[in-house]
């Protein structure tokens, strides 16, 4: 599996999903009270990621 996301609970006790690609995390969502809103936030970047724009403030 090079790629999947990854629900995971953090130390505060909150949802959390991580983005992965060979092992190495690629990024990380901020904390969710329960497993279906970090479920929701998943299908959310499934979704809108895809069309998203590129952003260079650099």
């Amino acid at each position: 599996m090079a790629h999947h996301f990854q629900i995971y609970k953090d130390k505060a006790g909150e949802f959390r999903v991580r983005f992965k690609y060979n092992d190495e995390i690629m990024f990380s969502t901020e904390g969710y009270a329960s497993k279906a809103s970090a479920k929701n936030a998943i299908e959310s970047i499934q979704k809108n990621g895809p069309g998203a724009e590129i952003v260079d403030e650099s």
